[in-house]
């Protein structure tokens, strides 16, 4: 029987475990199970958060095996090779394929019937190769997409308005990665277009800056990586978030990775768009209105994907 406050992390590497930190933090649930190749690294991480406790809401952290996952909510897999510096997110792609073909069996083994999340690299290829391994419903099987991105986006804008993050509404979409766009046309303040606000701000329209803003946001992956190695408070919290969104049947509306059926006239491939987010997953695909340049940048951004998959495809990586 599913348990709405049982969660898995599966992955105790700098990601799986400041999403484990993220998730105690929050309190969200009452039960967590870590799962590791390295059982030991699993059960230090459990040991160290359990230590936390006494400061946190109630709730039970232990390193555990698949067989726990039978009856959580949401299992998140965040297990995979890191990205090195000048690595790109798809560089990464055979190494973790493999990987999450050797941990998706494990857990459609069991009576799993929650939400898988991946965040692994590149998530966008990895959500559609584990929604086809699992043979789950597109709607349970998301990825973190490009949440961050546009956390990202939104932190970078608030600062060059100089206004709080937290009113400015705009969104990245596409892969989460180096083809990934911003939505430009959809970008607002509390309501108000982003070119009115500036105005109303006595602050001009800077094409350029914007521009220069959106390489920031896409290239920030790389920059952090470049100085500590890794990023990971960062999608913590946007996993974070999404977490909340399932277990609160929030329905709100994320640009998670997907399995597109049609939506913008694209399919056969998993792609960060915005949709509607609860306690079944994936609820509604949004197609949001685009300028005709964002369409064809969508678009680039899906032939991108669609060209990795087939070449995984011609390996025989692909199911």
């Amino acid at each position: 029987m599913l348990n709405p406050r049982k969660v898995a992390v599966v992955g105790c590497g700098f990601v799986g475990a400041s999403i484990a930190f993220a998730l105690m933090q929050k309190g969200l649930y009452s039960e967590m199970v870590l799962i590791d190749a390295n059982q030991a690294k699993a059960e230090g991480e459990a040991m160290d958060l359990s230590h936390g406790l006494p400061y946190a809401s109630a709730m039970e952290i232990y390193a555990g095996g698949y067989q726990d996952l039978a009856d959580c909510a949401l299992a998140i897999i965040t297990a995979g090779a890191n990205q090195k510096p000048g690595e790109t997110r798809l560089d990464l792609i055979e190494k973790n394929v493999k990987i999450l073909q050797s941990i998706v069996p494990q857990i459609t083994a069991t009576s799993f019937e929650g939400i898988l999340m991946v965040v692994s690299n590149p998530v966008d290829i990895l959500t559609y190769e584990a929604q086809r391994m699992s043979g789950y419903p597109a709607h349970r099987v998301i990825g973190s997409g490009t949440v961050l991105d546009s956390a990202r986006l939104r932190q970078q804008l608030g600062t060059y308005l100089n206004v709080d993050s937290r009113s400015v509404h705009a969104t990245i979409i596409g892969e989460h990665g180096d083809s990934e766009l911003a939505v430009w046309s959809g970008v607002n303040v509390s309501g108000i277009d982003l070119e009115h606000f500036c105005q109303l701000r006595g602050q001009a329209y800077n094409q350029a800056a914007l521009q220069k803003i959106y390489e920031e946001v896409r290239d920030s992956a790389y920059e952090i990586i470049s100085r500590k190695g890794a990023t990971y408070y960062g999608i913590a919290m946007a996993v974070g978030r999404i977490a909340e969104c399932i277990v609160k049947d929030e329905h709100a509306v994320l640009p998670v990775s997907t399995v597109l059926r049609g939506a913008y006239g694209l399919q056969g491939l998993a792609l960060s768009v915005p949709s509607v987010v609860g306690k079944d997953g994936v609820q509604t695909v949004l197609e949001i209105p685009l300028s005709q340049e964002e369409t064809k940048a969508l678009r680039a951004s899906a032939e991108q994907l669609k060209t990795v998959i087939k070449t995984l495809e011609d390996k025989g990586l692909c199911y």
